[in-house]
């Protein structure tokens, strides 16, 4: 018997507008399984619960009186969590910390603007670490985001509370975000398709600045249409943004019905971080990757190093620094996490100099590795060097032990933050003990349509939107 939670998020939107569901049957049912199954996943840290009601009402009056439903908004009716780094405007706004427990949105980010626009429904905010720093959602205002395929594990950061809220059936898709791989590495650690789009695709406005162009809001969902159809929405440049990605022919939602055609794909498994070591269970996954390729049809051949180890400290420079972006009084300081204050000191004590010094460097390596990068339609590699990590792996540790178990644990993604490339997380694989395993595929700026392509014609040779953890039908 099909539940509701187990619909797409197109089928759902196409149910609502056919006037098969009701979006006051949706929102409630998803509300009574937050109610049911947050405190076990620990997806959302706010539940608006009476915002959701009064919405989907809206939502349903507005389809019982359309003359001609298809002309209906994409979204209607469709349940969309936020990110507790992106503003809601009356909405409790946390930053995944206890200096902003109280605070309330004062304005709409421009994503959540587009999303409502589109008419989706708000059933709350969902859990990210403090300040969206690390690569686990562990911290003071929520208890931890663990994936819903072990409980005892972690469902990734940042974007863990938006992972864990759709792979648990508590949202049938998610706004996330991405400065180093927070999209990517949840998706991954909850067996979800998630992506990271092209630097300037997203609007990070109008608060939030983007000054070093790391970081890019994105779609995390069960299936590749759904991903498609949400960054359909979401993909608006807004006045002041400081990038503009290259356009793209059509919708992305199209790119998931069009074949990729044959593709020249480069793939390497080598991290970019010195040291890290990639779990065999990681290795097969890529391996297994490449040879559905192959039998895709498409050329995959090993890509040389591009991008060294040297440019690690050199993000390390700029991690420290956006971590001192969010203003915190003084004697607000002591609330802070202890990586938090660990990374922040950094940041500080980064001059002038030295900050203008790391972003000369990073674009000197970039213009090397373009000319080698835009030779392939797209590149894979392990999205993870590791299966889902323990909750506490990282935090109980002190800062500098946690960072460097972070970054052993993500070499992989926060390259292509750096270069403003998209790149997905591609669920093609399950290890023996049950848990996801996620390959990345990383394309040319402007090339989310041919990985939205690529990844669907994975999806279709795979299908992975079938497979639920024991926690979906409780």
């Amino acid at each position: 018997m099909t539940d509701i939670h187990d619909l797409s998020a197109v089928r759902l939107a196409a149910a609502i507008r056919s006037r098969e569901l009701s979006p006051v049957e949706v929102a409630d049912h998803y509300l009574a399984r937050i109610e049911r199954l947050n405190p076990r996943l620990g997806a959302y840290v706010t539940v608006t619960a009476e915002r959701a009601g009064e919405e989907a009402a809206r939502a349903e009056k507005q389809v019982m009186e359309a003359a001609d439903t298809a002309g209906l908004p994409p979204l209607l009716g469709v349940p969309v969590p936020i990110k507790d780094l992106n503003m809601v405007a009356g909405v409790r706004m946390t930053f995944g910390s206890r200096v902003f427990a109280e605070l309330s949105g004062f304005a709409d980010d421009n994503v959540v603007t587009l999303l409502r626009e589109a008419g989706s429904v708000l059933p709350g905010k969902t859990s990210t670490p403090e300040f969206g720093l690390p690569c686990y959602t562990e911290g003071g205002v929520a208890p931890p985001a663990r994936t819903p395929w072990d409980l005892d594990r972690s469902a990734g950061g940042s974007s863990g509370g938006a992972a864990a809220a759709v792979a648990g059936g508590l949202a049938p898709v998610a706004q996330g975000s991405d400065g180093g791989g927070s999209i990517r590495i949840p998706s991954s650690a909850c067996g979800l398709f998630g992506i990271k789009p092209t630097r300037g695709r997203v609007s990070q406005g109008p608060v939030v600045p983007d000054l070093f162009g790391l970081s890019a809001n994105g779609p995390i969902a069960r299936t590749v249409r759904d991903a498609a159809l949400l960054l359909d929405v979401m993909a608006r440049p807004m006045p002041g943004d400081l990038y503009l990605a290259p356009p793209v022919e059509g919708t992305f939602l199209a790119h998931a019905e069009r074949p990729p055609g044959r593709l020249r794909i480069a793939r390497s498994r080598e991290p970019v971080v010195p040291d890290a070591e990639v779990h065999p269970d990681c290795v097969a996954a890529y391996e297994e990757a490449s040879l559905l390729l192959e039998e895709l049809g498409h050329e995959v051949v090993d890509m040389p190093r591009v991008l060294g180890p040297d440019l690690v400290p050199i993000f390390e420079t700029l991690w420290g620094v956006m971590a001192t972006l969010t203003p915190v009084e003084p004697e607000s300081e002591h609330l802070l996490q202890p990586l938090t204050r660990w990374l922040r000191e950094r940041g500080h004590a980064t001059t002038a100099p030295q900050l203008f010094g790391a972003h000369a460097m990073l674009q000197a390596a970039l213009r090397q590795a373009f000319p080698v990068m835009d030779g392939f339609d797209a590149i894979l590699h392990p999205t993870l060097a590791g299966p889902p990590a323990p909750v506490g792996h990282f935090h109980d540790q002190e800062p500098e032990e946690n960072f460097r178990r972070q970054k052993h644990f993500t070499p992989f993604c926060a390259p292509y933050n750096v270069s403003g490339q998209p790149a997905v997380n591609v669920p093609l694989h399950w290890n023996a003990d049950g848990l996801p395993i996620g390959v990345m595929l990383a394309g040319r700026l402007g090339g989310e349509g041919t990985l939205i392509s690529l990844a669907a014609q994975l999806e279709e040779a795979r299908p992975w939107a079938g497979r639920k953890p024991p926690i979906w039908n409780d």
